[in-house]
């Protein structure tokens, strides 16, 4: 069984004061984007009738990518050891990654999100959405999403999921990929030391059916992230990039999530391809040109 995890970027993002359990309240409009990791499940060799498979053998995982953990630290592994529910379940996970870690994409999200998915499909377990999302809950904060995606508004910690309509005519995404890693409780703890966040920033909503009907050039002044203060304070390079292509592109360019990934939005694909390339030439920052909540291909 083969299936496509796409990343996503943060379109708006507001952040509240932590609360009493150290978490910080939400508002988040999340899109996923057409660059996906891929997940390959496999039979995990065969059972001998009613024996179990032995509990250290029963999820095995690699990655293309060997600077990521492939145990229990891996989301993925998580998932599927959250998911197990009898001693003969067991399975191979493959995955094959393109998007960046430390990125602000989502990328160990939406990894167990859909190892999720899949595995509810691979073992025949005939879970519901809303009871897979319980337990996405419990992997991460953006987990959810990304069983309800492809375009959803996140509150609470972000686990609360309300699919909206997807940007109508903003459908094309400038896709900036520093090589730079931003860690994420890093930039919450310089958010939370600047004494950032305001409940009344996250208590209304915009209109996003209005917002969704935009054009690139009018939505983009509207967008948002609380999080690009604190972590343009720990890493001014990603700042100064920012504000480059910013003044450069005459358009708004934001950041996704904690970063350090950075994006503009076009209406057409050419003027998206054509901001990358120039990227790509003047800044030597990897730009790709993706699509916005493309369809999900297996």
């Amino acid at each position: 069984m083969r299936i496509l995890a796409p990343a996503k970027i943060n379109l708006h993002l507001r952040v509240g004061p932590p609360r009493a359990d150290g978490f910080h309240p939400l508002l988040t409009w999340m899109t996923t984007i057409g660059l996906h990791d891929t997940i390959s499940l496999e039979p995990l060799g065969k059972t001998t009738g009613s024996l179990p498979v032995p509990a250290g053998e029963a999820i095995r995982m690699n990655c293309t990518d060997p600077s990521l953990p492939t145990d229990e630290r891996n989301l993925a592994v998580k998932a599927a050891k959250l998911l197990r529910s009898n001693s003969n379940q067991s399975v191979a996970i493959h995955l094959e990654k393109k998007i960046p870690h430390g990125g602000g994409l989502g990328g160990g999200s939406s990894d167990a999100a859909f190892t999720l998915w899949a595995l509810n499909q691979f073992w025949h377990l005939e879970k519901t959405i809303d009871s897979l999302s319980e337990l996405a809950a419990q992997l991460g904060s953006d987990v959810p999403f990304f069983l309800h995606g492809p375009s959803s508004i996140c509150r609470g910690r972000g686990e609360e999921v309300r699919p909206i309509a997807s940007p109508a005519l903003a459908r094309w995404v400038l896709l900036i990929l520093p090589d730079l890693s931003m860690p994420t409780p890093a930039v919450y703890k310089q958010f939370d030391d600047m004494k950032l966040g305001q409940m009344s920033e996250i208590e209304g909503e915009p209109d996003w059916n209005q917002w969704a009907a935009l054009s690139s050039q009018d939505l983009l002044p509207n967008l948002v992230n609380d999080l690009e203060t604190p972590a343009f304070a720990i890493e001014p390079r990603l700042a100064r990039l920012r504000a480059d292509i910013e003044q450069q592109l005459s358009r708004p360019v934001r950041m996704s999530g904690s970063g350090s990934s950075l994006f503009s939005l076009y209406d057409t694909r050419p003027e998206a391809a054509d901001a990358a390339e120039w990227v790509n030439q003047t800044h030597g920052a990897k730009a790709i040109a993706v699509e916005m909540t493309p369809a999900q291909l297996g």
